[in-house]
């Protein structure tokens, strides 16, 4: 088999490729067998067709073609080998040349998108700031505050609701004269804003088994995004009541004796939360100078059909100034993992079984999966690489940050603890990246779709 390389442009290439004929007949043989295994003629047995007869009866090029379905991706991963090419998405293949007479080889090109090659900078010249590691009374308050919520206890009351309450609803939706969705007994925070926008509002001061109605787009199902006029009544009012701050709540909360004691546990814990978002703050900023200055040319075909993809299962072909948004997100999520790739392959980053099982629970966690059911259902749907993949990038990422030079604001020099960065990375703001998107999707509203695309094929 000979093979050839063009390149179109920094980031698709051309493969031309021929193959002897004689490489070819194993492949033609196997085709006559299968079709003589699924064809009955008279006087022959089935599975016995002599090749002349399939050829009588079907013609050559049927045969030649099913040789040829079957051989080409072989023959095509050989090519992407002999030449080091490392595509990304399919081919478009485009066969110029079979033998349906005679000897004649196989003749095929195929054009594929591939990762394009491009410099790192050196990591030991890269400088970022962060925000200085400082523990307010404020800080303390709120963990003060925290803590005092998780304590307090809820109390039904008869009066009006009021943000912060904790209610019971029934709840219905309709569009014109069709009732939507109906549910009742539904708990909600007031102020939480988690549900149907203008809910709130419809809430505050409304009393025992009254009702209002507000128009809310929807959530989900088939009517996703359409406006419904929604009714929504109120059974229940419950107020939290939180524990008085005194030695008592001290000694309830913790194993301290006095409020003072504790207050020093919370500034301790304030000053870890302060560490680790130094930490994620770092690592977000040594990316976005990663992206910001290194050229990295992009697969437009890929992006494209990324973004279409995207658009079309959210029915929002039309929407130009959404269109605009997934576009540059698709391209900062694709331009992520490819730098971070090739950060991994540059320092070949391994990724041990232990890694990748802290990695699993952490992210059935999040599902509030069964790490085991987690497990299994990636591995049914092929997405185990995807994930070996992510594991890889997070621990190229905290390898960069270890060469970095991180200050804070005021000049001091910032001491990033490695493991902080990599529990940063799983347990902080998943608002970036997939996958791979996953394979993580992740990841992500916008980025989620990427991970899939930058997979070699």
């Amino acid at each position: 088999m000979k093979s050839a390389v063009e390149t179109l442009n920094p980031t698709r290439v051309k493969l031309t490729v021929e193959v002897p004929f004689e490489e070819l007949k194993p492949s033609l043989d196997a085709a006559y067998a299968a079709i003589g295994n699924q064809v009955q003629i008279p006087g022959f047995r089935k599975g016995k067709v002599p090749a002349r007869i399939i050829e009588q009866r079907f013609g050559r090029g049927a045969v030649v073609s099913e040789a040829i379905n079957e051989a080409l991706p072989e023959f095509y991963g050989q090519a992407i080998e002999e030449n080091d090419l490392q595509p990304l998405g399919q081919p478009e293949v485009d066969i110029t040349g079979a033998p349906t007479e005679g000897d004649d080889p196989l003749v095929f090109t195929a054009e594929v998108d591939v990762r394009p090659e491009f410099d790192l900078p050196e990591f030991g010249d890269i400088k970022i700031e962060v925000d200085p590691l400082k523990v307010t009374d404020e800080d303390v308050d709120a963990e003060v505050s925290a803590l005092r919520e998780r304590f307090g206890t809820l109390k039904t009351v008869e009066r009006a609701a009021k943000s912060g309450d904790f209610v019971t609803v029934d709840l219905t939706a309709t569009i014109g004269d069709e009732e939507i969705d109906s549910v009742e007994g539904i708990s909600y925070e007031i102020g939480s804003g988690n549900m149907l926008p203008g809910m709130d509002e419809a809430l505050e001061g409304l009393s025992l088994d009254e009702s209002k109605t507000f128009t809310a787009p929807l959530a989900g199902g088939e009517h996703e995004g359409e406006d419904a006029d929604c009714v929504i009544t109120l059974r229940s009012v419950k107020e939290r009541e939180l524990p008085e701050l005194d030695d008592d709540f001290a000694q309830l909360a913790s194993e301290h004796d006095t409020m003072d004691e504790l207050r020093a546990q919370l500034t301790t814990q304030a000053e870890t939360t302060k560490r680790f978002q130094q930490g994620v703050q770092a690592r977000d900023k040594v990316l976005d100078h990663l992206l910001d200055n290194v050229e990295i040319p992009l697969p437009e075909k890929i992006i494209e059909a990324e973004v279409h993809s995207h658009l079309e299962a959210e029915g929002r072909l039309e929407d130009d100034e959404h269109r605009a948004e997934v576009d540059e997100s698709t391209r900062k999520a694709l331009k992520s993992q490819l730098l971070l790739d090739k950060i991994v392959a540059q320092d070949e980053v391994q990724v041990s079984q232990e890694e990748l099982i802290e990695y699993l629970i952490m992210q059935a966690q999040q599902y509030g999966m069964d790490p085991n059911t987690f497990a299994q259902a990636l591995d049914q749907q092929g997405q185990v690489p995807q994930v070996l993949s992510e594991v890889a990038r997070r621990k190229a990422l905290a390898s960069v940050l270890e060469k970095v030079q991180v200050v804070d604001t005021d000049g001091n020099t910032v001491d990033l603890n490695q493991e902080m960065e990599l529990e940063g990375d799983e347990a902080s703001d998943d608002d970036e990246a997939p996958a791979a998107d996953a394979t993580d999707e992740a990841a992500t509203d916008e980025a989620a779709t990427e991970e899939a695309s930058t997979e070699e094929a």
